[in-house]
Order: C-alpha cells, then structure tokens, then sequence
C-alpha cells in the first residue's frame, strides 16, 4: 500500500502556496525548494515508469470511495511515461530560468511553475474526464500567469489571446461533458468505456457529438489546424523557460486524444465510426503542411521555433490518427522526441536573443559565444527537421512505417517527406543568417553609437549554467537516439496495453481498496 500515485500531483501543490506565504521575497530559497520539489519529481515519476514497466496499473482512490463514484488516479505506462518526460523537462527549463534570471523578472514565477506542473501531472494521471477539465483550468491559469511573467504589451497581448482560445475550450469541454454525463450518466473513463457499448445505435446521436466536442477541446490543447492560431504568438511572446515548458502543453491534447479514443471511443466502435480518419487524419497533414510552411516563411527566429512546433505536432497527430498499436507507439516515440528538441530550441533561441539586437533573420555582427550558441542550433535543427542520425529521424521512419498499410498511407509519405524537405531548408536558412553571415561591425558605426547617449548597452553574455541547461537536454536526444531499441519496445508495449485495456478496466473498477496493483494479462 502506497501513496506514491499522488505525490507527482501533491508535492507541487505544497510547494506553490508554500512559496507563495513563506519565501515571497526571498528568490534564493525560492530557487532552493522549486528545484529541491523538481527533483524529487523525478526520483517520484522515475519510480512510478519502473513499476508500470511490467504492465501493473496502480489505482488511488481518494477517500476509499470506489469508482465511478469517487475521484480515482490511475498509473499505467503511459501517464507514467508522461509524468517522467514533464519533470525531467521541468529540471532542464528550471536550471536555465534561475541560470538566465527569468525567474527574477516578475513576481511569483516558482509558485506559478510549481502549480504548471501541478495541473500538467494531474491531467496525466486522471482516471476522470470531469477532473480532466479540472485540471486543465489549473494548468491554464497557471501558464497565463507563466506567460505574462516580466510583463510587456505584446506579452499581455499575446497572452489575452491564448486565454480566449482556451477559454473557448474550456467551455465545448464542459459541453461535452454535460452530453456524456446525460447519455451515460458517469464521467470515470474505465466506467465509461463500458457503457458507450451498451447505446443503442439508433440513438448515438448525443454521444457522438459529445465525441466531436472532445476532439475539438484538445485539438485546441494540441494546436491542431484550424484551431492553432493561438500558439504562433503565444509561445514567440512568452518568456524563453516558459515557451520551453510550454513544449509539453500541446502533448496534453495529445496524450488526451490518445487516452479518450483509444480506451473511450476505439476505433472500432460502431458509435464514433469514422470520427478518426474522416476527420483527424486531414487535420494533421494540414497542420504539418502549414507548420513546415511557416518554417520556411518565417522572419524572426522565435517564430520559427513556434512554427516548427505546429508541425511536429502534425507529424505526431499523423500518426494517432491512424489509431493502430504500431502508429500509436510511433507517436509515443515522436511525442518525447520533439518535447526535447522544441525545448532546447526555445531555450537557445533566448541565447541568441541574449547577445544579439534582435531576431529578426537578417545579418548583423557575430552574436556572443557565436560558435557554441551556433552548434547547439546546428544539433537543435537536426533534431527537429529529422535528418540523421538523431531521434528525429528515427521517430519520422516509424511514423512512415506505420502508415504504409494505411489506405490514406500514399499522402502521409508525401506531405511527411515534403515538409520534412522543407523545414531543412528553412532551419538551414535562418541559422546562416544568423550565424554563417555575421559581418563585423563599421569603426564609424561603433563611435556613433559611442556618442549616443539613447543607444541600447550590449547584451550580457548568458551564464554558463544556461548551456549546461541546452546541453542537458540535447544529451538526453542523444542518449534516446542511442537507445532508440529499448525505448520503441517500452512505446511498443505502452500502445499494446491501450488496445487491450481489460486490465485497466478490471483494476480501476473492481479493486476494493485505496490502492491495488494487479499485474496486466499476459500478451
């Protein structure tokens, strides 16, 4: 018996307030328990993935109430894995905040960030849609909190416009809710699941669009074309740790999607037929098609990145809406790599940032440190644009041998290789500009601006521990390319026990206890 399950969900939650009443004006015993909780987060997330390696599913009922008719968390290798990737990915953007000082440019980051974190695990770990949309509010209130932290007009602005998006969100989820609770009268997942089954097919006509209100909310959390116009400005305009934790947010629509219509609404049911092809294939292809575009298009480096991230998404949603074992594991497998690498280029673009006037992609003097900001881009690029021999590459084979037998399998090769043509050519583009074309700075350019007294001071070099920070992460996409063998097996087998969810089922509804941990049937 152990309550381990609810420590990544509990541990934040203390913090935050914690911080907030007790070390308010004190930013370096901010810095020492927000990275003291973070660390304990992984040593916590890294013992959950262990137990659910071997297929057991853990179960917490809070207050000893049995589902569906009290709150249940539930662990299995999929949140679990999910739970793992946030808090290591907290530590890197964490280490790069207070190494940087964006923690100290506004008030309240670590409370704000421990509270991220709080809503991101929760909604990995819930076993209930209603306390998924509560969880979603949380991380929303938070990361508004997050993305208009040091202030500025075009931050608020931007930050305005991903409250409405999500907002709107918010509001088709409780839609959504309202029609499934009134179809089926229960909101827990496993209970849920059960009773789709038993509708009448001549009367499905509420829970499909129930079903079609879900896959808009977290098409919304997953930017997914033609509901992504938030992200673009939201994620450019947030401050660079934050964008780089952001790169997380826009897996919870997708973990949602993966969890709701693998478990909820299967492809096989006759309720939702068709909802998964007809409708979420195209909208992945078009997200990777404009996501890639955008790169190529792009003006400013941060933009870029924002872009890049549209399309990795797409490349992801490729592959779940197929809605098979293999395309769900490579999905799984594409999901932590392009987390990895759309936060380290966040996190670089701010290097960059820091030593040069601006980011537009025109050529100006070399930047500071311009060889090692230049190859940890040159790594970054790689990573996101696929190309050998990292996990990208990888992550995009799997995804195209996935689709092969797939009827719409001929335009996912097409658009997948094209964009993925395309987003070489755009990252080649900006980091030549940025860093190849550097010319030297004029001798009278420099007395002018030695004479004006308005001129803007150079930029500060960044701090060796924001390196550290970058250079962490892209070990990590090193190391999971060297154990990509091991790691697709473990993705493998995560999809193999979503498509057969009997044990999930089983240990969620027929479990008497606070917490059991049966082992999953045997394949």
């Amino acid at each position: 018996m152990t309550h381990w399950i609810l420590a990544p969900i509990i541990l934040p939650a203390i913090l935050a307030p914690f911080i907030v009443l007790a070390a308010r004006y004190h930013i370096q015993i901010q810095r020492v328990f927000s990275m003291a909780g973070v660390v304990a987060l992984i040593a916590i997330a890294a013992g959950l993935a262990w137990q659910a390696s071997d297929g057991t599913v853990t179960l917490y009922q809070l207050g000893n109430w049995a589902a569906p008719f009290g709150i249940v968390v539930v662990g299995d290798r999929l949140s679990t894995l999910m739970v793992l990737l946030t808090a290591v990915l907290a530590f890197f953007v964490l280490l790069y905040s207070m190494a940087s000082g964006w923690d100290e440019r506004g008030r309240h980051f670590h409370a704000l960030f421990q509270f991220q974190l709080m809503g991101i695990m929760g909604a990995f770990l819930t076993g209930d849609l209603f306390n998924l949309f509560v969880f979603f509010e949380v991380l929303l209130i938070a990361s508004y909190g997050l993305m208009i932290h040091a202030g500025g007009q075009e931050r608020l602005r931007a930050g305005v416009q991903y409250v409405l998006f999500n907002l709107l969100g918010s509001t088709l989820f409780l839609f959504a809710l309202g029609s499934i609770y009134a179809e089926t009268g229960t909101l827990n997942m496993a209970d849920l699941a059960q009773r789709v089954t038993l509708i009448d097919p001549e009367e499905t006509v509420g829970i499909r669009v129930a079903a079609v209100l879900l896959l808009l909310v977290f098409a919304i959390k997953a930017a997914l074309v033609p509901l992504h116009f938030w992200l673009p400005s939201s994620y450019a305009e947030a401050p660079a740790p934050v964008a780089a934790l952001f790169a997380i947010m826009t897996k919870v629509g997708a973990y949602a999607i993966i969890r709701v219509y693998t478990i909820i609404f299967p492809p096989d049911l006759e309720v939702t037929a068709g909802l998964h092809n007809d409708w979420l294939l195209p909208a992945a292809l078009i997200s990777l098609t404009i996501g890639m575009a955008g790169v190529l298009a792009a003006k400013k480096l941060d933009r870029l990145v924002t872009f890049s991230v549209i399309g990795s998404m797409g490349m992801v949603m490729v592959a779940i809406s197929l809605f098979t074992a293999e395309s769900i594991a490579a999905a799984l497998y594409y999901i932590v790599h392009s987390t990895l690498a759309a936060a380290s280029l966040f996190l670089i673009v701010d290097l960059v940032r820091s030593s040069r006037e601006h980011l537009h992609l025109t050529v100006l003097p070399p930047v500071a440190g311009a060889a090692l900001i230049s190859g940890l881009f040159f790594v970054a690029a790689i990573a996101m644009a696929g190309l050998p021999p990292l996990s990208g590459f990888l992550g995009k084979l799997l995804i195209l041998d996935a689709s092969f037998t797939s009827s719409s399998g001929v335009w996912a090769w097409v658009v997948i290789l094209t964009g993925s043509l395309v987003s070489i050519v755009g990252f080649a583009r900006a980091g030549s500009t940025v860093f190849w074309k550097a010319k030297s700075v004029a001798p009278e350019s420099v007395e002018d601006n030695e004479d004006d007294t308005d001129a803007p001071s150079a930029p500060e070099a960044p701090a060796t521990m924001s390196y550290v920070a970058v250079g962490g992460l892209l070990a990590l996409l090193v190391s999971y390319t060297v154990f990509s063998g091991p790691v697709h097996a473990y993705m493998s087998a995560t999809s193999a026990q979503l498509f057969a969810p009997q044990p999930y089922f089983s240990t969620v509804l027929e479990t008497p206890g606070k917490l059991s941990k049966p082992k999953a049937e045997e394949h």
